[in-house]
């Protein structure tokens, strides 16, 4: 079984100590997804929505939460991000929207948690713009997708 890293001798949490680590590039997708009625879909697609612009709010949201990532998981270093892209699709099938975010940077931990962040935040976003039409929505499938870089390696979902 693999150690528990933030955790130390005596099973207290402790914030993993990454200083002797090297410096290398870091990346990092996840997912996510807002199901809701046709009705409230139909309200995002048309651009009727009366708080204003669901898909362009909410990929900000998203950026804003991947850079203060650190100060709402309390065992996350805080880390100078490079790039943090998030992105809203529509999707009929659901319906509702799929919510993509990409972290990189250059540094000593991954950028998972920052990926995970921007996806959440962007899905919150979603639903407080979209509540007043919709109380049913459901917010899911949040995942990483995709890790490169590190001592663990390349890693995505095939």
């Amino acid at each position: 079984m693999t150690k528990l890293t933030h955790l130390d001798e005596q099973g207290r949490a402790a914030m993993v100590d990454i200083s002797g680590k090297a410096v290398t590039s870091r990346h990092a997708v996840a997912e996510g997804f807002v199901r809701m009625t046709s009705e409230t879909f139909e309200l995002v697609r048309s651009g009727a929505n009366p708080k204003g612009n669901v898909e362009t709010i909410s990929e900000l949201a998203g950026i804003m939460g991947a850079k203060r990532t650190s100060d709402l998981i309390p065992l996350c270093h805080p880390l100078p991000l490079s790039k943090v892209k998030v992105r809203i699709a529509l999707e009929t099938d659901l319906p509702g929207l799929r919510v993509s975010g990409e972290v990189s940077t250059d540094g000593k931990t991954g950028v998972e948690m920052e990926a995970l962040t921007a996806v959440s935040v962007a899905c919150l976003t979603i639903y407080d713009m979209l509540k007043a039409a919709d109380k049913t929505m459901e917010i899911g499938g949040i995942r990483v997708l995709e890790k490169q870089g590190g001592k663990s390696g390349d890693w995505a979902v095939l």
